[in-house]
């Protein structure tokens, strides 16, 4: 009887606790929840089991945001890249301020919210080019940020477009248009999307077109994914204060005015890293013109000098040793000239 007794009691702990957890002041754990499981598709079910369809509806909103709709001008970028005798304020001076020995690249430790995060600040937007898998649509064509890095003699990388996934273990087939030298190279239909990539000129192109209207416009190497955080100094909007996308781990690629490129790559998970607003709050101050958001969660991955210097995590928080596979990205390739 004495066994029963602290069975039950047990039980009743733990319906308590779950009632807590899931209706209790632990907003961020309810967002998790339900954007975790509308993501996932096969699992909404999970959403609807716990709450109503007006509250997962409130949570969803929360991840909506009103597009920057202004067409790029590339004009205003004037490459520039060199050190200056005075700064603009002490955001500036980190950017621009080289490491001893190293004109190539600059490595900071930043904050974006309450989120660790790495910013490499590039000197030679010519040297950005987009870097590939080995093969798409093979059945093997996936690699890590680490092992594409390696192969293209990258000094920094980061990944960059999506790729379909219908059962949640990826694959090598390329979500969207991908260019490279001048060419496209993978494009699913013929439609107008929002292509990210650096023009010939080396200015960071952010455009809705097809891949040959991209490629027209003079980009030379770019891939499709979003939104568009940045355009001409003038950044995304959102419709609540929750700052869009909810919470996950971020990667974005930027330029200044002055032609130095930006890569970014937070820390977090799906459903606890930074939000899209944050995000774009740091971009600013390290002096963003144009921003574009790119593949973030399990994929995000940065790789300076040959490692992974951030900690991707999967669903459930497990650290992905060496990073997932993916199928794009960006890179700083040295030329041979």
């Amino acid at each position: 009887m004495r066994k029963t007794t602290i069975f039950f009691i047990v039980v009743d702990i733990f319906v308590v606790f779950c009632f807590v957890l899931f209706y209790g002041p632990y907003e961020e754990f309810r967002n998790v929840i339900v954007n975790t499981a509308m993501v996932t598709k096969s699992h909404q079910y999970i959403a609807y089991t716990f709450y109503s369809e007006e509250t997962v509806q409130s949570i969803l909103d929360l991840n909506k945001f009103i597009p920057v709709t202004e067409e790029i001008d590339l004009d205003d970028i004037v490459i520039d890249t060199s050190e200056k005798d005075s700064y603009d304020n002490e955001y500036d001076e980190a950017i621009l301020t080289r490491e001893d020995g190293n004109e190539d690249y600059k490595y900071l430790k930043v904050k974006v919210g309450k989120y660790n995060a790495h910013l490499v600040a590039i000197y030679h937007p010519e040297d950005v080019r987009l870097i590939t898998s080995k093969s798409f649509n093979t059945g093997s064509g996936q690699e890590t940020v680490l092992n594409m890095c390696k192969r293209y003699g990258g000094l920094v990388c980061i990944n960059g477009g999506g790729f379909q996934d219908p059962d949640g273990w990826g694959s090598d087939i390329p979500l969207g248009y991908v260019i490279k030298d001048g060419e496209v190279i993978w494009a699913p239909d013929n439609t107008k999307q929002n292509i990210i990539g650096l023009t010939y000129d080396n200015k960071l192109l952010l455009v809705n077109a097809t891949g040959e209207e991209a490629v027209e416009m003079g980009m030379r190497d770019g891939l499709q994914f979003g939104p568009f955080l940045i355009v001409n100094g003038e950044s995304i909007k959102y419709t609540s204060s929750a700052g869009g996308y909810d919470r996950a781990a971020r990667v974005a690629i930027a330029q200044r005015k002055d032609g130095v490129i930006l890569f970014l790559a937070t820390e977090g998970t799906h459903g606890a890293g930074p939000t899209m607003k944050e995000v774009v709050d740091t971009l600013e101050l390290y002096g963003a013109y144009n921003a574009a958001n790119l593949d973030g969660g399990t994929s995000s991955q940065m790789v300076i000098n040959g490692k992974l210097v951030n900690n991707p995590k999967n669903v459930f928080g497990q650290s992905v040793t060496g990073g997932r596979r993916v199928v794009t990205g960006f890179g700083l390739i040295k030329s041979d000239d």
